[in-house]
């Protein structure tokens, strides 16, 4: 199934620091919206802002990442969707952290992103290789569960529920009802209250 999310590969950005909520990672200001378009630009507005080009998000050498590696608690506070939204339309594709606020962790789900989470030492290990090394690519695996980093080989975990819908392509909510339309239409044409309007 081509929702199928099983192995992520790419550039990855370090984001140092514990319990990263919602807010700043898409300030309230931009929830307006009526589409999520556009709101990768605006992803962490505010800490970019403060650190004057200065963040990873802004970094010419974290450009097109497509692995996050945070540390505790990430997405907690509001349960705004646009958060993992944000995230993804900046590029990200999988996150690895310490730990992840339940709701965050659901919201990424439902927009196939997996949040695994990795012992402090590996997630350490990991925001400083990309520090030094930028140019490493960042493999991570729901098959086999671990993080690699060039040399660097760590553990990872996640929910077997989440993990199943993720490696089964069932996060895919829409993708699902597309596959089985002939199987709708079958079963709506049954419908008394479908065909009701269209009796001659």
């Amino acid at each position: 199934m081509v929702s199928e999310v099983r192995t992520i590969a790419g550039g990855g950005i370090p984001l140092v620091g514990n319990d990263i909520d919602t807010d700043r990672i898409i300030p309230a200001r931009f929830l307006r919206c009526v589409t999520f378009d556009g709101l990768g630009a605006q992803v962490f507005a505010d800490d970019r802002k403060q650190l004057n080009g200065q963040h990873p998000f802004d970094l010419p050498q974290y450009q097109g990442a497509k692995v996050l590696v945070v540390n505790g608690n990430f997405g907690c506070g509001s349960s705004r969707e646009h958060a993992p939204q944000a995230i993804a339309k900046w590029g990200i594709s999988a996150i690895v952290g310490e730990s992840f606020a339940e709701i965050f962790f659901g919201n990424c789900v439902a927009i196939g992103i997996p949040c695994v989470t990795a012992e402090p030492s590996v997630t350490s290990q990991l925001q400083a290789l990309l520090a030094e090394n930028p140019q490493l690519q960042v493999t991570v695996d729901l098959d086999q569960m671990q993080v690699q980093c060039g040399e660097f080989t760590g553990a990872i975990s996640m929910p077997e529920g989440a993990r199943q819908m993720l490696t089964c392509g069932t996060w895919d909510a829409c993708g699902q009802l597309v596959a089985q339309a002939e199987q709708i239409r079958a079963t709506a044409a049954n419908l008394p209250y479908v065909a009701w309007g269209q009796a001659s």
